[in-house]
């Protein structure tokens, strides 16, 4: 009896545990960077942003879930009652799985210690982008549960969107694999560790597709200048637009749960995630937990300044940029980086 609580039930309970502490923060942490992305656009339009719910306007997150936590859910009459109630869920369980897998943490000076996440498979990798690749089933039974012309047309646009810039962040992530030589998450921040520091981190060698994952990134998260779906000039709030409290909320939740993953991935695969920037003291005296959430905040920075500052497309903009830009230069990228790896003797 012994054997089997010690082999089945003890690891178990050991994965729900962490996936609970995992959530808790996750949650927390979505929280502040919810308030961070309002007083960032704030200080760019020198307003003050939310500044009354608790001190300097803190709490102001939870107020808002308070507030859509007690409003009644309308259901349309002619909606499919129950995709219209599953796809927020939908959308929220896959933005929150994709978390798995992504490590955040490994001590610096030993080789053989595991690294903080959940499930550290070979195939880390894979996992997120087909995970990323589910969340626009979310968005088409909203749009399409809805009953409504506008809903239903954002659907079709995100779907759109979503998928032609999966294709330009496949191919990033072709290249990444190709000079660290594994899929594993953990051994991809491994293999960017060196003697140069951050010089040594993929964001300078491979440093177009590190833009190109990060405009990708932008759009796959329907974040401006991307946010076509949600177009209020257009299509009023999007495949959303019939939604109201809970269910919303979990759209909401989705969306910056899947920001703050694009945050992290371009942490691990181009800013060395818990590496610190010069592998001297003093900047290892510091945890890698914080190296890597300076790193994700600071590309969440990026990611709130482009909201703040650059006008929002055209859909057929959106559309040439992703399929005659970003696919045919991914692609070369690829190609090229493939090549020197080969003639050069580099590769892993």
């Amino acid at each position: 009896m012994m054997e089997f609580f010690n082999d089945y039930i003890w690891p178990l309970l050991v994965i729900v545990l962490q996936s609970v502490v995992l959530l808790v923060a996750l949650l927390l942490v979505t929280a502040y960077v919810l308030y961070a992305d309002r007083k960032i656009w704030a200080a760019v339009q020198i307003r003050r942003g939310p500044n009354v719910v608790g001190p300097w306007g803190l709490l102001q997150s939870f107020a808002d879930l308070i507030k859509f936590a007690v409003k009644e859910p309308i259901i349309p009459a002619g909606a499919n009652k129950g995709v219209y109630l599953l796809a927020p869920v939908v959308t929220a369980v896959l933005a929150l799985s994709a978390w798995a897998v992504i490590p955040v943490h490994k001590a610096f000076d030993n080789p053989d210690a595991d690294s903080w996440v959940i499930a550290d498979i070979n195939v880390g990798i894979l996992y997120i982008f087909a995970i990323s690749s589910l969340m626009v089933y979310g968005v088409i039974m909203a749009g399409w549960s809805s009953n409504s012309k506008y809903p239903f047309l954002a659907a079709l646009r995100s779907a759109a969107q979503m998928v032609s810039y999966e294709v330009s962040i496949g191919f990033v992530i072709i290249t990444v694999l190709l000079v660290a030589g594994s899929l594993n998450l953990t051994q991809i921040v491994e293999a960017q560790n060196g003697k140069y520091g951050m010089f040594g981190w993929y964001w300078l060698p491979l440093f177009p597709m590190f833009v190109i994952f990060f405009v990708s990134a932008l759009a796959e998260t329907n974040r401006p200048p991307f946010d076509l779906v949600e177009a209020e000039s257009e299509l009023v709030a999007g495949f959303a637009v019939e939604y109201s409290s809970t269910p919303f909320l979990l759209f909401f939740l989705g969306e910056y749960i899947a920001i703050l993953t694009m945050c992290a991935m371009a942490t691990i695969l181009f800013l060395g995630g818990w590496l610190p920037p010069f592998p001297v003291a003093p900047f290892t005296w510091i945890q890698g937990l914080i190296w890597f959430t300076l790193k994700a905040f600071f590309m969440f920075f990026m990611f709130a300044m482009v909201k703040a500052i650059v006008p929002r497309y055209r859909y057929d903009q959106l559309m040439r940029l992703g399929w005659k830009v970003f696919l045919p230069a991914s692609l070369a990228m690829v190609v090229i980086v493939a090549g020197v790896l080969q003639y050069t003797g580099l590769a892993p």
